[in-house]
């Protein structure tokens, strides 16, 4: 039993989902409709049962004031209960009983089985009021006669159906109101909702007509509501990142095609001058060589370009404790003899993630150990737009002629200085430290040797 039970669960729920509208208007032009139907049933059953209890009262009023025009012509001075002769007995007596005690002493004509209906209320005394059906509902009032003490008691009748009626015209009307209250209700909320979403749907036109162009529009340069000023603002958040993944897919594909052309165009061209004419052994270990030597660059190309895309996230925001990260990037490396991380002051912190403060650092520290004679420092200090990271080395600097194509991609200074590269380590280094609002530069007063300088917002 149970079993099925959580078997119908589902399905039950999976039909209901399924009536719901399938639009954020009419599913809250829904609700609005469900939350004011229930109100309006809750008020039109009490203001109904109110209405109903109050008629009934006054059917009651009426017959209680009856019996006391009838008990006006009721003696009870004497030893016995006497009804006196009237000009109006006829109005009088209609649907009338008067008793002495349980004693009948009128009726009205073809009473029938109702004096028995009279009969009992009489008989229980003091003032009562019942419903009885006979031939019909009637409404029935007992009224004690106040006097010496004789028991006089007076029972008037008296038909509800108009009464009735009343409430059920009234039944009517509610429900015809209720109806057209709730049919505006759902016009109206379905106007506002929809004109309230408007801006929504605009926004939503133009968020995809923006991404699609790179348009520089935002949504923070319009007027807006505070919600959906908040929207805007997410929205402007998800273009601006669209926009980045955009502009490194650019750069990405552009660094490749610009980076790869040279190693490719080696390859080829070693290739067709193997083939022109046979060549010796050494020749052709010469040329397998230079292929080689093209391959290797073209894959160390390939890898240092993809590990730039992927730590392209890494520009979130976060903060590293700069002199545990430069230590720790330290240790990776193989640094010459004489390597010293030092920091001036109390403990920096720079405002990116470590990932991205190693990223930025690796490739000028590497450099420096490469071409280092004896000692590398590393120096980080506090600047007053920020924090700084001095990276020097005692090796032979940067010729003066290379220095402005120092952060070029695929610029090296002496490709042929026995060192490996691809001569992207520097406008990587760069790129990224631009990509937090830093900056990577040479200092070329400094001699001897090279000293590079990396500028990092503090955290």
């Amino acid at each position: 039993m149970n079993g099925t039970r959580h078997r119908l669960r589902p399905a039950v729920t999976t039909y209901l989902h399924r009536l719901a509208p399938p639009t954020l208007r009419g599913r809250l032009s829904l609700v609005a409709l469900t939350t004011a139907a229930l109100l309006m049933l809750v008020l039109t059953v009490a203001f109904n049962v109110v209405t109903r209890h109050r008629l009934q009262h006054q059917a009651d009023d009426e017959l209680r004031t009856r019996a006391a025009a009838v008990a006006t012509t009721i003696d009870t001075t004497g030893t016995t209960v006497r009804v006196l002769e009237t000009s109006n007995d006829a109005l009088l007596d209609a649907n009338v009983w008067i008793y002495a005690g349980r004693r009948l002493l009128e009726e009205p004509p073809n009473a029938g089985r109702l004096t028995r209906v009279a009969d009992a209320l009489a008989g229980r005394g003091g003032r009562r009021c019942v419903t009885a059906d006979v031939d019909g509902p009637l409404r029935l009032c007992s009224q004690p006669v106040s006097g010496d003490g004789s028991g006089a008691t007076v029972v008037t009748a008296l038909d509800p159906s108009p009464y009735r009626s009343s409430a059920d015209t009234l039944l009517l009307g509610s429900l015809a109101l209720d109806a057209v209250m709730l049919a505006c209700t759902y016009a109206l909320t379905r106007l506002a909702v929809g004109r309230a979403l408007r801006p929504v749907r605009t926004m939503t036109d133009q968020a995809t007509q923006w991404s699609a162009v790179a348009s520089e529009e935002r949504f923070g340069q319009m007027r807006h509501p505070a919600e959906l000023a908040r929207l805007g603002t997410s929205l402007d958040a998800i273009l601006d990142r669209i926009r980045t993944l955009l502009r490194h897919e650019r750069q990405l594909t552009g660094d490749l095609s610009h980076e790869l052309r040279t190693p490719l165009s080696r390859i080829i061209a070693e290739l067709d001058w193997w083939q022109t004419r046979p060549r010796t052994a050494d020749q052709t270990h010469a040329t397998h060589k230079v292929i080689a030597e093209a391959t290797q660059s073209m894959r160390t190309i390939c890898d240092t370009l993809l590990d730039d895309a992927r730590v392209g996230a890494l520009t979130a925001p976060g903060t590293a404790e700069i002199l545990p990260t430069l230590r720790r990037l330290a240790e990776v490396l193989d640094p010459p003899d004489h390597l010293t991380v030092a920091a001036d002051g109390p403990p920096l912190e720079a405002g990116v993630p470590p990932a991205l403060l190693e990223r930025i650092v690796s490739p000028l520290l590497t450099n420096a150990c490469r071409y280092a004679r004896s000692k590398v420092a590393v120096r980080a200090y506090r600047a007053p737009d920020g924090v700084r990271v001095d990276v020097i080395d005692d090796g032979p600097g940067v010729p003066l002629p290379f220095a402005e194509q120092l952060f070029e991609p695929g610029q090296r200074a002496d490709p042929g200085d026995g060192h490996s590269g691809a001569g992207l380590g520097l406008p990587l280094a760069r790129r990224l430290a631009r990509s937090v609002g830093g900056e990577v530069t040479y200092d070329p007063g400094h001699t001897p040797g090279a000293r590079f300088v990396v500028s990092l917002p503090a955290g």
